[in-house]
């Protein structure tokens, strides 16, 4: 892939928690060593219970979006009821093959609970608790290793993914500027607004990127 090319150069993740799950992202957007875009979308609402994070050129994260929320949306009219996680991570998984230059984070909530999967562009998908996918993901995973535990609250969450974003973008120069944080329990999706974020960087003695 080119350098000139729009790249979501990125530090993307999901974390399983007690009741849902954790979609958090940066906001830069690069092309080679240039910072194209400061206020960059890389966490999607797919349906009311499913979203997802995307790293990787800005050009196919767009059409993936599209895509999916188009045959998500199909698949709740045929149905009469939402996509579980797993069906769509394995939806996404498929289409990814296509030739998408892509890595993805598909998190919900379902029947079953909170469920995070990891994608990658060979179209291979793995749940786990915990993931980051991107240029930054290194450094996140070094904070999701010490500050994630099992059965944490939705605020705790929030606080953690916080603080794994805040990692990555002190050592990841394709990581960087605003954060986008969104939680998925019982009762939907739900974004995390901006002012939140700024009051738990301030309770959690971290300076807001921007």
């Amino acid at each position: 892939m080119t350098e000139d090319i729009l790249k979501t150069g990125t530090t993307t993740i999901g974390m399983k928690l007690k009741d849902g799950v954790i979609l958090a992202s940066d906001q830069r957007a690069t092309m080679g060593n240039q910072i194209a875009h400061t206020h960059v979308q890389k966490v999607y609402q797919l349906t009311d219970n499913l979203g997802m994070t995307i790293a990787g050129g800005v050009g196919d994260a767009q059409l993936m979006v599209r895509f999916m929320q188009s045959e998500m949306s199909i698949y709740t009219m045929r149905k009469g009821a939402p996509m579980s996680v797993n069906a769509a991570a394995t939806l996404v998984a498929s289409v990814i093959r296509q030739g998408f230059y892509l890595g993805l984070i598909v998190g919900g909530y379902d029947r079953t609970g909170g469920h995070v999967y990891s994608i990658d562009g060979a179209g291979g998908y793995i749940e786990d608790n915990y993931m980051s996918v991107g240029s930054g993901s290194v450094y996140a995973l070094g904070a999701l290793e010490a500050f994630y535990k099992d059965g944490m609250t939705k605020d705790e969450g929030i606080d953690v993914a916080i603080r794994a974003l805040n990692s990555a973008r002190k050592r990841d120069n394709c990581t960087g500027d605003g954060m986008l944080v969104s939680y998925i329990g019982p009762d939907g999706y739900e974004s995390i607004s901006h002012e939140e974020i700024l009051k738990r960087c301030d309770a959690l003695g971290i300076d807001f990127p921007n």
